[in-house]
């Protein structure tokens, strides 16, 4: 209780720092310029806190500033501050409550939501209007803009990395078996079944994380309800114990009961899965673009990547969702704060926008939700098809647990084991999952 009542009482005061006049902070924005979109007041840096467990991000924004953003380098030199991914939370509910959030910063899902302790305290840029007033409001791509707002409520974050989720399947296999890419859950099952009597594992998934699992379900649920299907739920409009989710539930213990996902899958971790399926040992897998890392590596892929397909979600007959629906994420939370958002601040926003997207994929292939503003050479195959695929992306509907609160959201990840081995029905499933979505109101 101590640690719940210290938390508020810092978001109470990072709230009342927000609403502190900024002439009080030592100046107001115009003493800096009048560069369009500023808020605020620049700091003495452009500092950036990010996780430690990410590498790209740091490294990819310092070849901004020595190259395409060294001017805004030179007027206000970037500086980088490190913090455990598992500290996120806690780490920047400290800085807001001394009223020391940094210029740009990761953060947690739920606090930069309306609703949530940085959200309520206006304590987070908004970028839509932000990069509108910089004349750099159409860098994002349609898609990451429109993911960023679903989960978020609101364009709180950039998408420095942008994923789009489907069915990675091995053509040769396919071929050898005369299997077609499946447009129904239907063929899929169909499939699943050839596969297994040929002796091939059909599909491999992860299921000691959970949530590998969770989205095979989520995505039948979106197929067969409508890309609103979770709104729905949060909203209060539908119940996860209505017909069509159950359907979902008990779609993924069909699936898992049949032997589809081969032995073992409930305990099968993420490099497991990932070397079944790159080694030729399974045919498909269900993933997201983060994928790539691992079909460019030589050394894990031994299939090619010529090899690979990838698939949309099949369609549920009679659903109301469409196979063209990709689900897709943006990344971490890497949001700004209003205060330090100064002139030199928004010229750095400005610059990243424009030239963050050719240089991710230039220096490690990594594909993000900005527009790519110059021809990027040289890509790997399957990278350059899913750039393309994510470019022309429309209408994403989120993950299944997207819009879950965090409690509802790590139930639904440890009773999706029982729920694939038998030990648990869909109904049961669904309706201890409901019980934590209503708790949580």
């Amino acid at each position: 209780m101590k640690a719940i009542r210290s938390r508020r009482v810092m978001v109470a005061t990072a709230v009342a720092l927000a609403l502190t006049p900024l002439s009080a902070c030592g100046g107001s924005p115009q003493d800096a310029g009048s560069t369009a979109g500023s808020t605020g007041t620049d700091p003495s840096s452009f500092t950036i806190l990010t996780a430690n467990e990410n590498k790209a991000l740091p490294a990819t924004l310092d070849a901004l500033a020595k190259g395409a953003c060294s001017a805004e380098n030179a007027a206000l030199p970037i500086e980088h501050q490190k913090v455990a991914q598992a500290d996120v939370v806690q780490k920047v509910t400290l800085l807001a409550g001394q009223g020391a959030l940094p210029a740009h910063f990761i953060a947690g899902t739920a606090m930069v939501r309306p609703d949530g302790d940085l959200g309520k305290g206006s304590l987070v840029l908004d970028y839509k209007e932000a990069l509108e007033k910089l004349g750099a409001g159409e860098q994002l791509l349609p898609a990451a803009a429109a993911t960023v707002e679903n989960v978020y409520g609101g364009m709180v974050s950039l998408p420095y990395q942008y994923n789009v989720e489907g069915i990675w399947y091995n053509k040769q296999i396919f071929a050898a078996n005369g299997i077609e890419e499946p447009k129904t859950w239907d063929e899929l099952k169909e499939a699943h079944a050839k596969l297994a009597q040929a002796g091939v594992m059909p599909m491999t998934q992860a299921g000691a994380a959970g949530w590998p699992l969770t989205r095979l379900m989520g995505m039948y649920i979106f197929r067969n309800v409508g890309p609103d299907a979770m709104k729905d739920v949060r909203d209060g409009k539908a119940k996860l114990t209505d017909p069509k989710y159950v359907a979902g539930a008990k779609a993924l213990a069909e699936l898992a009961s049949s032997g589809a996902l081969g032995e073992g899958f409930s305990t099968r971790d993420a490099d497991t899965s990932t070397n079944l399926f790159l080694t030729g040992k399974a045919a498909m897998t269900y993933d997201g673009s983060w994928l790539l890392s691992s079909i460019n590596d030589p050394k894990r892929n031994t299939i090619g990547d010529t090899n690979i397909g990838f698939m949309a979600f099949p369609a549920v007959e009679g659903g109301s969702g469409s196979i063209d629906q990709f689900a897709a994420n943006a990344g971490a939370v890497m949001a700004m704060s209003p205060k330090q958002f100064g002139p030199k601040v928004g010229e750095w926003l400005k610059c990243i926008s424009e030239n963050y997207g050719a240089q991710a994929l230039k220096d490690s292939g990594t594909i993000s939700g900005f527009k790519v503003n110059e021809d990027v050479k040289e890509l790997p195959v399957m990278t350059s098809q899913i750039q393309e695929k994510i470019t022309g992306l429309k209408d994403p509907v989120l993950w299944f647990e997207a819009l879950l609160d965090p409690k509802s959201n790590s139930l639904a990840s440890t009773n999706v084991s029982l729920l694939t081995t038998g030990q648990m029905s869909a109904e049961d499933y669904m309706s201890a999952l409901q019980k934590s979505v209503d708790a949580a109101r």
